[in-house]
């Protein structure tokens, strides 16, 4: 069977806030006639608008959801969902020129917000009354909420492109007023049925609503899912990433966008390597269906449509090189216990609780008597996580720390010494490591270092695995 000749295309939140310079660039561009279409796009809600739906990603502030879902009166939430409403529409009028345009946007954002509006005090009524509990219905309001930000962010670029006389569709998979109750695939298959994407353009909501619920499986990395689905069910010819930046050796912010240097390429393996590290080139779950559906991965800078990006696919490198420095804080959980050598079930206990406290574990290690855990989480979660352990194993020394990993990764890192060099570039830089670990696979080296050097110790390693060596070959040609 032939490979459709078109792609799917994903835009994050932050490039969609740029919409308008997206429309002269990526989405027309110099293309005219035939050339615009072939390609469908998944669209992100634009950029600040999740926060208020929900809440902040960064800082935690509370949107709409956190409002209500803790309210002690109506009054935070209303306020909260009025603020939304004004938002969107004042996107409208700074993305849109057209005055028919901006009041079918304006209309459009009233509707959806009121409709969410009249849902959440019919539920608040309905649980009013003691044989429903307001709780179980919580992920279904996250759901309905976090919608409205991709419906209007998708329904606001159709009416910019078909202003340009793009032959632009809006493909709403947010499930609003559908009585049915369809899984993803379904969702998807029954959208894009009676779509032709070689004559016309699909811009479709990242978000969709279905029987899995991605929210409780995947939360706000929902639309890399749907993305990476649609991809998979069309049998696309590439996926493709638009992101704000070009996928790197390190972050440009600290090292020096003249230190860095794009991928190019690179596999799957380092994806997850990424991921695990906190630096999604893209969701786990969604590299994993590109890559069982035989789809190659692109990821570009959406503001050079010239310049091919990286490509991800399960090509091996062709050279053992290293390819990316990547570092995250962590916490450190160790447990210390005497007795438990040659005893088994202490780890499985460990992974009970920070599973019960949905805590992510980036890596382990562990000894005879010792076991630890280098954590992704909060504090105020450690000190949950340690009273339930302390609580089974009462005679057990239970120590966290901050700290930070620094990881070297590349598709291959064999014979290359790459925990011993990186060792000596780190002491020679004026720092020491906690502890470094480099499993048999050879796509990573992790070392653990204290917080206030993580910064210092990745431009140390990023100077010695990408500088140096990108000197020497260009010395060698």
């Amino acid at each position: 069977m032939t490979r459709p000749t078109y792609t799917v295309e994903k835009i994050g939140g932050t490039s969609m806030s740029r919409v308008n310079e997206l429309k002269d660039t990526l989405f027309i561009g110099s293309r005219k006639g035939a050339d615009l279409y072939g390609r469908v796009f998944v669209v992100s809600a634009f950029g600040g608008v999740t926060d208020l739906l929900l809440e902040h990603k960064k800082s935690g502030e509370p949107g709409v959801y956190a409002h209500f879902s803790n309210a002690d009166s109506d009054h935070g939430w209303h306020d909260a969902l009025n603020r939304v409403t004004e938002e969107m529409q004042k996107i409208n009028h700074t993305i849109l020129d057209h005055p028919g345009d901006i009041e079918q946007a304006d209309s459009f954002v009233a509707e959806r917000t009121q409709g969410a509006r009249n849902c959440l005090i019919d539920l608040q009524r309905i649980c009013s009354y003691g044989h429903f509990r307001l709780s179980e219905h919580m992920l279904q309001i996250r759901e309905i909420l976090s919608g409205l930000g991709e419906a209007h962010s998708a329904f606001v670029t159709t009416l910019l492109l078909c202003r340009a006389d793009v032959n632009a569709r809006f493909v709403d998979l947010s499930g609003w007023r559908d009585e049915g109750d369809a899984t993803l695939e379904e969702r998807i298959a029954n959208a894009m049925e009676r779509i032709d994407p070689a004559t016309e353009m699909p811009i479709v909501t990242g978000y969709a609503q279905c029987a899995e619920g991605l929210m409780k499986q995947f939360d706000r990395g929902y639309s890399e899912v749907t993305f990476s689905k649609i991809a998979a069910m069309l049998g696309a010819r590439e996926a493709i990433i638009h992101k704000e930046f070009h996928l790197s050796s390190s972050d440009p912010k600290l090292v020096g966008a003249d230190a860095v240097r794009k991928l190019g390429r690179t596999n799957y393996d380092v994806a997850d390597q990424l991921s695990n590290m906190g630096m999604e080139a893209i969701h786990p779950l969604a590299a994993k269906t590109l890559r069982q559906a035989d789809v190659p991965l692109r990821i570009t800078n959406a503001f050079e449509p010239n310049d091919p990006g990286t490509l991800i696919d399960d090509r091996p490198a062709d050279t053992p090189a290293v390819e990316i420095i990547a570092g995250l804080d962590i916490l450190t959980l160790e447990v210390f216990e005497q007795d438990m050598v040659g005893v088994k079930g202490y780890d499985a206990t460990i992974l009970d609780v920070l599973k019960r406290h949905k805590v992510r574990i980036v890596s382990k290690v562990s000894n005879a008597n010792t076991i630890t855990h280098y954590l992704d989480t909060s504090l105020k979660t450690m000190r949950r996580v340690e009273k339930d352990i302390a609580a089974v194993y009462p005679a057990a020394e239970i120590t966290t720390r901050s700290a930070s990993m620094v990881s070297v990764i590349g598709r291959d890192l064999t014979g290359l010494s790459v925990l011993q060099r990186a060792l000596v570039a780190i002491s020679n830089a004026g720092h020491g490591a906690i502890g470094a670990s480099q499993g048999p696979r050879k796509v990573d080296v992790q070392i653990i270092v204290d917080r206030d050097a993580l910064n210092p110790v990745i431009k140390a390693l990023h100077a010695d695995f990408i500088e140096d060596a990108q000197q020497e070959l260009s010395r060698a040609a």
